[in-house]
């Protein structure tokens, strides 16, 4: 049989699952996590018992009020989910080889020896799951796959939920998925979807048949080519992604739409995506900001710079930005993203003369913008301000 090398795990209804956990009092109740507390915000994780009720990810709380009228409704704190994604990764590193954390709620652990026969894979995933239960919570549930290479195993772990262990291989391919519909796929967007039913592909079972070659044309990348051969079952291991930019975005509430106090949560975007890119060593040379508008419409600018991780010259140039955003007289403003893009290492930047700027070094402004980040780090709060900006926790803030 084809030896299996990754064991994928899928955390069930992981932030609603987390609340649970730490309070009683919800376990067994319709649950829902929210990222604004208004009636048109959305949710953004449900319980088990909600999905029941037909509430699931972006079901608006009003909607949710009426297809359950008891649901409860929390709001999300990521530092708490974080700190529950750590310990769920010590527990897996200690029973296996925890190769990659996914995401705050996805895990890949690696096989190989005898755990790369079905049987002993199945038997680590059992334990693998008993020891979440009993060493991080009685609450949280997982599935699992197994597969010869991550793209099986994380199909195989969305197959069964909840709490469910399954295997993909050639095998039992592609019978074993052959119910599922092209987009259930991970990786097929709908630009692909669409490309790919323009080439008469038009479920799983062509899909899984498809030429790799014919696949790199479709995708009109050599993603194409494997993302088909790992459908097929050989061992295509993940490439590491090359850093782009950085962005923070927000979908204000509604007491910071009004303009003034919007352009106070930019504030505070900014000098969290530069405190990212300079703990990364990094340095932008373009900065964008992009804005929407309530009822409808929209604004978006940029402008570049030479390589920089100043947070002082990053403000500066959002302000620019906003007063040029002005001239269009929103009323409110919906949401907000800004992007510092077009980034390079600070070890490779050059220096510059007339500046002055030495090569792969900080300027002044910069290691005085460092200073910064090491006091908040260490007392873990924004004791140190740019100015005056407005934290607006929300989805990924609350702890």
């Amino acid at each position: 049989m084809t030896p299996f090398r990754t064991l994928y795990i899928d955390m069930n209804s992981f932030f609603a699952s987390v609340e649970q956990q730490v309070e009683p009092s919800l376990r067994g109740r319709p649950l829902a996590i929210t990222a604004v507390s208004a009636e048109s915000g959305a949710v953004v994780a449900a319980s088990y018992e909600a999905k029941a009720r037909g509430i699931g990810v972006g079901t608006r709380i009003f909607e949710a009020r009426q297809l359950c009228p008891g649901i409860v409704f929390r709001p999300s704190r990521h530092r708490l989910y974080v700190r529950v994604n750590q310990k769920i990764a010590k527990v897996l590193d200690e029973i296996g080889e925890l190769e990659r954390i996914r995401s705050i709620d996805e895990f890949q652990v690696a096989l190989g020896g005898m755990t790369s026969e079905l049987d002993n894979a199945m038997a680590l995933a059992r334990q693998m799951k008993a020891a979440i239960r009993d060493k991080v919570g009685s609450e949280l549930r997982c599935s699992i796959g197994i597969g010869p290479n991550h793209l099986l195993a994380k199909i195989a772990g969305k197959l069964e939920k909840p709490d469910g262990l399954q295997w993909l291989a050639p095998e039992n391919m592609p019978d074993r998925i052959a119910h599922l519909e092209l987009e259930d796929l991970p990786g097929i967007s709908h630009g692909i979807r669409h490309r790919l039913r323009q080439a008469m592909i038009w479920d799983v079972r062509a899909l899984y048949k498809l030429d790799p070659r014919h696949a790199r044309q479709i995708w009109h990348s050599v993603e194409g080519e494997r993302f088909v051969r790992a459908l097929q079952g050989e061992n295509i291991p993940l490439q590491d992604t090359q850093r782009s930019g950085y962005g923070q975005s927000k979908v204000l509430a509604p007491k910071y739409r009004p303009p003034a106090r919007a352009m106070l949560v930019g504030r505070w975007l900014t000098e969290k995506a530069a405190e990212r890119m300079r703990r990364d060593a990094y340095c932008t040379r373009r900065f964008g900001l992009q804005v929407r508008f309530l009822p409808r419409g929209g604004w978006s600018g940029s402008q570049t710079l030479t390589a920089s991780q100043d947070t002082q010259m990053l403000l500066g140039i959002y302000q620019g930005l906003w007063r040029k955003m002005m001239r269009s007289r929103p009323q409110m403003i919906s949401s907000l993203s800004i992007h510092m893009g077009n980034v390079q290492p600070l070890s490779q930047r050059s220096g510059e003369l007339f500046l002055p700027l030495e090569a792969a070094k900080q300027t002044r402004n910069e290691r005085l913008s460092s200073v910064v980040d090491q006091i908040n780090r260490r007392y873990k709060t924004r004791v140190v301000k740019f100015g005056v900006n407005q934290e607006h926790f929300g989805f990924f803030e609350n702890g």
